[in-house]
């Protein structure tokens, strides 16, 4: 990773600076003669600028700077490193070449006249997984986020500063203030973070406004008609869930913030809502033909297609791959069970059981800490609460075909109506979207509530001041959250991970379910789904069709090992984002429901592991062997049924 001195004077003046090393004439060794007589270079106007941040057998990015006036920047540059002759090519006017350090080691660089010196100890690769270890540690055992994701990420900062030469308390105190100068501001420079944080603060403003002014009793009035019980209320919240397809972070606050005052008042727990929330979101944006992540899966497809060389259809071959996505379907399928069944286990059972004792009140109290009253004296009016809300959700959808808009695409007589809607959704800009019906639902729920002289202006805006605030605890988790995962980013996490799966000796037809741990594993460590599918699709579809074409496979059975691991890669991303108390959907999950978010975590994680478990046993394996889904997916419905009637209890 190349780090500029541009980026980092302001980032990180006191903690990181760029090395820029001033050069020096060796004496009493004369360098390469055919060197120094091919460049004409003035040492004083010469420096060597590399990353602070060196991880064992990851390449890193060295720049030579020149500022000779004279001097041609377009003409390649013979550079001695190490002892070794190599030639540098120019791009965009800049000398840069890339050098693995695979330990401790004396980098010396030639160029004429010129010559560097610096040992280098690089950061062993394994260290990784320490910063996202620690922060999923913390946080289960002692039930703690913000202590469990600062831990994790001081724990990776300070590793990197001892690693740069500074003894361990240096380090210690150094990495300490980098989690704020340089994590965090890095955090917050990134426009899809700022626009997750504005859109859920709007939707906290928007829904304190909607249940001050009475629209939310109205709409828990209504839905009482068809919410009549605990198993009515859930399969709603379900439905809900399955009806908002086209974007996980739209679905999990809306239904969230929606659905939660009709649990409530069924008794329903907040962790059983949080859960049902958190399991529809995801599953269902990763499997809806129109939605905001078809359009990355379908550019990470290409590039993997690209690299092998294949004739084949990205779109296609995400078409296909639906078929043997188990753990997605099987979710949505495992709720309904639990839910029609009206039995739960493990640490879900004890919270419903809370819930129907009427303990549900005082944990959401705990949970929320500044939870928005409701003027009881108003009279309900639905429509006050549900136009808002179907002004998010439409507009979210209206605000994803603007963006996507194509109409090149849109006039092509050979693409079908449904493959023109698919690409444009997929070409969307999402957070635009977002932000754009968030605005908008807020901006509604004002002027239905000033219209109607239900409050005056000065106080509509008052009660919106108060679900930003609501808003605070859930965005400290994030903005950690998001840093996390820019140290795990950094000290490439994903990559070791990664390795160990290259360098195993695999079968082909075990990579499909080999491939879903993993990615699980980097999407429970990083907390990032798409992140994960970022890593691993352009590494590991490569290395699929290898593996399948050197054990002899044919095309057709090379074709379906490539298309289950396409399968695999989203779907252990899904799972491991379920998992992990480090997602940020989880964490959106935990804030929409008012749900203490390590209860979230630790209810979930149970139900999770069986649908995971289940799915990569009786499906993902299977499935690479040629047995057909229509007969996997009724097997492992069955296998789930089993499991939640024998082990599952009446919740009384």
């Amino acid at each position: 990773m190349k780090t500029t001195t541009r980026r980092f004077q302001y980032v990180l003046p006191l903690i990181i600076s760029v090395i820029v090393f001033h050069p020096v004439f060796a004496e009493n060794n004369s360098p390469n003669p055919a060197f120094s007589t091919q460049v004409n270079i003035n040492a004083e106007n010469t420096s060597i600028e590399i990353s602070p941040i060196i991880i064992q057998d990851i390449s890193v990015e060295i720049e030579v700077g020149i500022n000779e006036p004279d001097f041609d920047k377009s003409s390649p540059l013979p550079v001695i490193v190490n002892g070794s002759s190599i030639i540098i090519h120019p791009e965009n006017g800049k000398y840069i070449f890339q050098h693995v350090f695979k330990e401790k080691e004396e980098l010396t660089i030639s160029i004429g006249g010129f010559s560097f010196s610096k040992t280098v100890t690089p950061v062993p690769l394994w260290m990784s997984v320490i910063p996202p270890l620690i922060a999923i540690l913390v946080a289960l055992v002692f039930r703690e986020v913000y202590t469990a994701l600062f831990l994790g990420l001081l724990s990776g900062t300070t590793i990197l500063f001892f690693f740069q030469g500074k003894s361990f308390f240096i380090a210690l105190f150094s990495g300490l203030f980098a989690i704020i100068d340089t994590y965090i501001v890095e955090t917050m420079k990134d426009e899809g973070h700022v626009s997750i944080i504005l859109f859920s603060m709007m939707i906290g403003g928007m829904v304190a406004l909607i249940t001050k002014n009475g629209g939310m009793r109205g709409i828990v009035s209504y839905l009482s008609r068809y919410a009549a019980n605990a198993k009515s209320g859930q399969f709603i919240t379900w439905l809900l869930g399955i009806a908002i397809f086209f974007d996980d972070y739209a679905n999990t606050l809306i239904v969230g913030n929606t659905m939660r005052p009709v649990t409530d008042r069924l008794k329903i727990s907040r962790e059983k809502l949080a859960y049902i929330v958190d399991s529809t979101a995801a599953p269902v944006a990763a499997l809806a033909l129109t939605t905001t992540w078809i359009g990355i899966e379908i550019a990470y497809i290409q590039e993997g297609i690209n690299a092998i060389g294949l004739d084949e259809s990205a779109y296609l071959i995400f078409i296909r791959s639906l078929s043997t996505r188990f753990y997605p379907i099987l979710t949505l399928a495992f709720i309904l069970i639990l839910i029609f069944k009206g039995r739960d286990f493990g640490p879900m059972l004890k919270a419903e059981q809370r819930a129907r004792a009427g303990e549900n009140e005082m944990e959401t109290i705990v949970a929320s800490g500044n939870p928005v009253e409701e003027e009881e004296t108003l009279k309900a009016r639905w429509y006050n609460a549900a136009i808002p809300v179907f002004i998010v959700v439409f507009g979210t959808f209206a605000g994803l075909v603007i963006t996507g808009w194509d109409s090149s695409l849109w006039n092509n007589p050979e693409a079908s109506a449904f493959t023109k809607f698919s690409e444009i959704i997929g070409n969307s800009d999402s957070y635009v979207a977002l932000l754009w019906a968030s605005m908008s639902g807020m901006f509604i729920a004002v002027i239905l509530t000033v219209g109607q002289k239900i409050f005056n202006i000065r106080k509509s805006i008052t009660s919106l001041i108060e679900g930003f605030s609501t808003m605070l605890n859930a965005v400290l988790i994030l903005i950690l959250a998001w840093s996390l995962a820019k140290i795990t980013q950094n000290m490439h996490t994903a990559d070791f991970l990664s390795q160990i799966l290259v360098n195993m000796h695999l079968s082909p037809f075990l990579l499909p379910a080999i491939t879903f741990l993993l990615s699980a594993v980097i999407a429970f460590s990083t907390g990032s789904s798409w992140g994960t599918m970022a890593i691993l699709y352009p590494l590991i579809l490569p290395v699929s069709w290898t593996i399948s074409q050197n054990h002899g496979l044919d095309y057709a059975a090379s074709m379906l090992i490539f298309n289950n691991v396409v399968s695999s890669i989203l779907a252990g991303s899904v799972f491991g984002d379920h998992c992990s108390p480090i997602s940020d959907t989880t964490i959106l999950s935990s804030l929409a429901s008012s749900c203490n978010h390590i209860d979230h975590v630790r209810t979930q994680l149970p139900y999770a592991l069986v649908v995971g478990v289940v799915g990569t046993l009786f499906g993902t394996l299977p499935a690479a062997y040629g047995v057909p889904f229509y007969v996997l997916f009724p097997l492992n419905i069955a296998i789930l049924y089993f499991i939640v009637v024998v082990f599952g209890r009446k919740i009384t």
